[in-house]
């Protein structure tokens, strides 16, 4: 059981098929709840349940969460949008800063560390992927962008020719093709992020804006409703409003 009023970091993750929130004791940096249950649709119902089963096994209550973070995308639009404006308004509600964290940067911190550059790139559809570059030691190197697979040579034309670069995201076979014969290893094809990794990539993150979803396509970039919120019921149970 926690000790009372322990702060904590709330991350919250519905940029694809999970409906994912965990929570990290800012005082010892361990995860103290976690759950990533795979619902492909309908996170709107879903998530403050979610978050409420984590406070409970954690013993904890909305008065614990210190900070908030969550992935702003790329990824699905409606999973964003529930994601975001939960992350928003519970931070509005409760006086706390919310971090947004790219997908591609959580997807790729994982592989951080094994001496290879990371691309992560995801398969958008419609002829184009989102990437994002990252070197050896986590530091992005360029930002996130939808292209077609064949611009993918140029985005690391910066890179040495002699790094292999390691290629994870639903994309990572796409690139690997592009980008032959520049030597790469698909480190991981699938798009499931790690909630305790999105939340240590929070910790020491500097509040700025309020997060937003980042939506790399004209098409898809669909304003968030002005009404979009938490709201606390009578007995303090969030309501996410849409």
């Amino acid at each position: 059981m926690l000790a009372q009023m322990t702060p904590l970091l709330l991350a919250i993750d519905t940029a694809f098929e999970r409906c994912s929130a965990g929570l990290l004791d800012l005082r010892s940096g361990a995860i103290v709840g976690c759950a990533e249950p795979e619902i492909g649709k309908g996170h709107a119902e879903r998530l403050m349940g979610v978050v409420d089963a984590v406070l409970e096994s954690a013993s904890a209550g909305y008065a614990d969460i210190a900070r908030i973070a969550v992935t702003v995308g790329p990824g699905s639009f409606t999973g964003l949008r529930v994601g975001v404006s939960a992350a928003r308004g519970l931070a509005l509600a409760l006086g706390v800063p919310a971090i947004g964290v790219t997908t591609l940067e959580a997807l790729a911190a994982p592989h951080v560390g094994g001496g290879k550059p990371i691309l992560c790139v995801l398969d958008a559809k419609r002829g184009e992927v989102y990437a994002a570059l990252f070197s050896a030691d986590g530091l992005q190197v360029e930002a996130p962008r939808a292209l077609p697979p064949q611009a993918l040579q140029a985005f690391v034309a910066g890179l040495s020719e002699g790094q292999t670069i390691g290629l994870v995201g639903t994309g990572a076979a796409i690139a690997a093709a592009v980008l032959q014969p520049r030597a790469s290893e698909v480190l991981t094809d699938e798009a499931r992020v790690d909630i305790a990794v999105l939340a240590r990539l929070a910790v020491g993150r500097e509040a700025g804006e309020p997060p937003r979803p980042l939506y790399l396509r004209g098409a898809d970039a669909k304003p968030a409703s002005a009404t979009a919120g938490v709201a606390f019921g009578s007995e303090s149970t969030p309501q996410l409003l849409l």
